[in-house]
């Protein structure tokens, strides 16, 4: 294989009226990077990350050689390699001993009489303030309103805290209280799947990537943004410029065939691609779905699948740039030029897909037809604990004299003032929303319809049940 030289693969890119340089993989592939066209789509962003880092130490042309060698040997060969996302994804849980850290050193800076504004995050970070929401107040109209305030009331310090840092440092963002989780306000609003930057005067294009301080960071690769949870300390590496280590991963692939018949939802499909990919194995791999069937699902539905990655097991759950991308950047606000900018880009790279191009090279794969997909639900506590919606009433009676070797019913509890026969196997919560759903608005409307139409024959929510809505 020949040597590499990333400056050699530099070339220009004119949307609009504007012009972008970006590192090409089709470049690179002829200067000697053979057949990594055929490379999944997951692995060549890695690609494109270690060819627009390629600096001699951190990242060398054995490390480019190493990645297109994984054609031949589909990651069976350990090889470690530098990784350096675009950005970083935090919440409040993990996020603020970071900011303590920044706040840290910058005090270190003003002891030793040096200027702490030196101290910065190199990479942008996103701060977004969801987990600290509790229900105290629920089935009224005035619930949000109420909890909202009450949260304001518990956390003031921290978010006093969380307001200075994101004024008093630069590349760091905070996003409020009450405006949704995390992987949400990343899908609909942070993430642009191509990123821009600055390199020598230039406008620079590259992949959207990004790692996270909540292991379901991985939603957003369902909108073609390669991207998983990690641990604080790697976060704030990130944060602060320096690389991530990681093996070149196996890579499994999803095949997908058909459409999903009347009745069955994202949900339903989830919970059958957890159930295979656990029985499969895929811990420390990356997972890419791909196939015909990928034309009948909407990007909601892709990053509802790609949300569960933690569940089945999986570094990252991945799928390529499609025109239904496009269309939901569109359709969530973007720029226009940025969505201009994401289509010409994926094109120019080999990173779009479309029924009917040749299908990637992956170390193994499986294969679903969305059309034997049924209702279905899982419990009575993990999602591969999958059920038939038809069996449910007899699974469950069955799992909980497993669980606890008796029928619901047994201590007495106080709610509202009154006395409750509360035992094992009785609810006293029920939320429409989820990590997994709260950015798939065809789930969250059949939810609220189901609870409706319950209501409508007679159904009644009992007292001690806290009922919920949230963003």
């Amino acid at each position: 294989m020949a040597s590499i030289d990333s400056l050699k693969t530099r070339r220009e890119l004119t949307v609009g009226d504007k012009t972008y340089v970006y590192y090409s993989l089709p470049a690179a592939e002829e200067a000697g990077l053979a057949g990594v066209s055929r490379l999944p789509a997951s692995m060549k962003v890695l690609l494109e990350n270690l060819l627009r880092n390629e600096d001699g130490d951190t990242v060398s042309a054995d490390d480019l050689k190493a990645l297109a060698a994984w054609l031949d040997n589909k990651g069976s060969v350990e090889h470690e390699i530098s990784f350096r996302p675009a950005r970083v994804l935090m919440q409040d849980f993990t996020g603020v001993p970071a900011v303590v850290d920044l706040a840290a050193m910058r005090d270190a800076m003003t002891k030793l009489g040096a200027d702490p504004e030196k101290i910065n995050p190199l990479n942008p970070v996103d701060l977004v303030i969801d987990h600290s929401v509790m229900v105290d107040h629920f089935g009224t109209s005035k619930a949000f309103g109420e909890n909202v305030e009450r949260e304001y009331e518990r956390n003031i310090e921290r978010y006093r805290f969380l307001r200075w840092g994101s004024s008093a440092f630069n590349n760091f963002r905070v996003v409020p209280p009450g405006t949704g989780i995390c992987h949400q306000v990343n899908l609909e609003y942070l993430a642009q799947t191509v990123w821009t930057g600055d390199e020598g005067g230039a406008a620079l294009a590259y992949p959207d990537t990004v790692v996270g301080t909540d292991s379901h960071t991985t939603m957003i690769n369902g909108l073609a943004v390669l991207g998983w949870g990690v641990g604080g300390i790697e976060a704030e590496a990130a944060m602060l410029g320096q690389p991530i280590p990681m093996l070149i991963p196996e890579v499994i692939g999803f095949r997908l065939t058909g459409s999903l018949p009347e009745g069955a939802t994202a949900t339903d499909l989830v919970l059958t691609v957890t159930q295979m990919l656990r029985k499969k194995g895929v811990v420390g791999k990356f997972v890419e779905f791909f196939g015909p069937g990928l034309a009948g699902l909407t990007l909601e539905d892709e990053a509802t699948i790609a949300n569960m990655a933690p569940e089945y097991g999986a570094t990252c759950g991945f799928f390529p740039v499609t025109q239904a991308t496009v269309d939901y950047l569109r359709a969530t606000g973007r720029d226009p030029a940025r969505v201009d900018l994401v289509e010409a880009y994926a094109k120019a790279q080999g990173l779009w897909s479309e029924p009917g191009d040749a299908e990637p090279v992956f170390t193994d794969t499986l294969e679903l037809d969305l059309g034997s997909v049924l209702p279905s639900l899982a419990g009575p506590k993990r999602p591969q604990d999958r059920v038939l919606l038809s069996d449910a009433a007899s699974e469950f009676r069955a799992a909980l004299g497993k669980e606890f070797g008796r029928e619901p019913g047994a201590p007495r509890a106080a709610v509202k003032g009154e006395s409750y026969d509360l035992g094992d196997g009785d609810v006293v919560i029920a939320a429409i929303t989820s990590c997994t759903n709260t950015s798939n608005p065809s789930v969250l409307i059949a939810a609220g319809l189901v609870a409706k139409k319950a209501v409508e024959k007679g159904l009644k929510v009992k007292p001690w049940v806290k009922t919920s809505l949230a963003p």
